[in-house]
């Protein structure tokens, strides 16, 4: 990489947080419906699917923050794809809502296009930080 756009990298990583990064907001609103969610889930799943729910769609966007916060694009990189899996590891919790009957079909259908919003906008955050990598 050359100076001048490495020092340009660097002005632009400092003037921005990582409440400006639309796959952040998408992954936080995403967290913010499912908490919703899981109130209406009965009261024996409380330690079990809720929380594991709660904990995998709060891990997507602390995951970004977390990475963002590094300021490398390694370190970025790495959190990001630490947050797809929690991303997948959510809509896993959704399917298992399915299966037990916590959620509708309607429901899942809903929360999978939330889910896969995330994906997409995910990957191309990532796609992004690893073609400033090389």
């Amino acid at each position: 990489m050359g100076l001048i756009k490495f020092i340009s990298q660097l002005i632009i990583m400092a003037y921005q947080s990582f409440e400006e990064l639309e796959v952040w907001k998408k992954a936080r609103e995403l967290k913010i419906e499912i908490l919703q969610l899981v109130k209406t889930f009965p009261p024996e799943e409380r330690f079990n699917l809720t929380d594991q729910l709660k904990r995998s769609s709060r891990s997507v966007p602390s995951q970004i923050a977390e990475g963002h916060g590094r300021r490398t694009f390694p370190d970025r990189l790495r959190f990001s794809i630490i947050a797809r899996g929690s991303l997948a590891e959510t809509l896993n919790h959704l399917i298992d809502a399915s299966d037990s009957g916590y959620i509708t079909n309607e429901q899942l259908k809903y929360f999978r296009d939330k889910v896969y919003e995330v994906e997409r906008l995910l990957n191309g955050y990532i796609n992004y930080l690893e073609k400033n990598i090389k």
